[in-house]
């Protein structure tokens, strides 16, 4: 559906011809009359203008949809006239986040530059029709809306199973399980088993010694996989360096999980996202903005899209007290190995040994390999 927008000037041109036509009318002068007929046939004819669907197709193709800062992507813009062209052919325009791009009879190449992070809506692609007056305009749109993401700067990290951050993939737990890979014992089986398990070397020598028939089932010991949650919050965070980098620390954890194959959850800042492919999870600090629950709610929010974590890093600023971040942390179980990283440009870095959680102090971006990594800070 198209839509018709009346500007500001046809708006006036329409009162104030009605208003000639009228009055004219009223006092007998003819010269009224003309002026408000003509008012009028002009609103006509750039109505009759913004008639038409026009045989018209367009294409948007961006190059990369996923970048970092300062990065750089391209916008072909395809315009193709279908059937035979027309004089009042529509023109085609692209917004490219607050920015609006008129392109050109058969297309345009766009280069989008000067990124930060965030997300770029480019489009709808819409055709405009109008008068050459400015009267009226009708667009329609043409293509969805394609967004374009801009991940927060990363720094490498070393394997998340060495350093602080270390979470041994496959760690056994005390629940009993009867399909697993850590084995626990032989019991006597019972109806319902899985005869697959049914240990018959051992039934062997059981019916030998006793001779009543009973069986023996191998019983495990369930094996947790490991799983990540990075929680960043926004709340805490109003100066915005701190708040960048906060998220930059968050994505470059999960971008180091992503690579050691980590089941991953995000928190950042409210915007939720579970597991994934790792450039969709990293969309979520794209989305992050400054503000949302505060901590200890975002925990609440990431224990319940992740009860199976096994580790979770807390990402928040210096003004926290112990308290709140003991509230936050508690949010987990107690098997739950627990990391809260503050940022704090005016301190140091630094590591602080703690019984409920470890609490690590980043100053910059670039001394958070180090600070994980358990090596020698600067």
């Amino acid at each position: 559906m198209g839509l018709e927008t009346v500007s500001s000037s046809g708006r006036l041109l329409a009162v104030a011809s009605v208003a000639a036509w009228g009055l004219g009318a009223v006092l007998g002068w003819d010269e009224l009359v003309l002026l408000g007929a003509t008012g009028v046939l002009l609103l006509v004819l750039a109505s009759a203008m913004t008639l038409g669907h026009g045989s018209v197709r367009v294409a948007v193709e961006i190059t990369k949809r996923r970048l970092q800062p300062d990065d750089s992507t391209r916008c072909l813009v395809e315009v193709e006239h279908q059937g035979r062209r027309s004089l009042f052919a529509p023109e085609v325009e692209l917004p490219i986040g607050r920015d609006r791009v008129e392109v050109f009879d058969r297309g345009r190449e766009v280069e989008i530059t000067g990124l930060r992070r965030g997300v770029i809506a480019v489009g709808p692609a819409t055709t405009v029709r109008g008068d050459p007056l400015g009267l009226l305009r009708r667009t329609v749109p043409m293509t969805e809306v394609v967004e374009v993401f801009v991940h927060p700067l990363t720094v490498p990290l070393e394997p998340l199973g060495t350093g602080l951050l270390r979470d041994m993939e496959g760690r056994t737990t005390d629940d009993i399980s009867m399909s697993d890979l850590a084995f626990h014992a032989l019991r006597e089986y019972v109806p319902g088993d899985d005869r697959r398990h049914i240990h018959w070397r051992s039934t062997a020598k059981l019916s030998t010694s006793t001779q009543d028939g009973r069986f023996l089932v191998r019983q495990y010991l369930d094996s947790r996989r490991a799983h990540l949650v990075v929680v960043v919050d926004g709340q805490s965070c109003p100066d915005e360096q701190v708040f960048e980098t906060a998220l930059s620390a968050g994505a470059s954890v999960v971008k180091r999980a992503a690579a050691d194959e980590i089941d991953t959850t995000v928190v950042a800042a409210g915007h939720v996202c579970g597991k994934g492919r790792a450039q969709h999870v990293l969309d979520v600090f794209a989305r992050a903005e400054q503000g949302g629950p505060v901590l200890a709610e975002a925990a609440t929010r990431a224990v319940a899209a992740a009860p199976d974590a096994t580790l979770v890093v807390l990402i928040t600023s210096a003004q926290h007290s112990y308290a709140d971040l003991r509230v936050a942390a508690a949010a987990f179980p107690p098997e739950v190995r627990k990391v809260v990283l503050r940022v704090d440009p005016s301190a140091h870095t630094r590591r602080a040994a703690s019984t409920a959680f470890s609490v690590l102090t980043l100053r910059q971006l670039n001394d958070l390999p180090a600070l994980l990594s358990g090596g020698t800070l600067q």
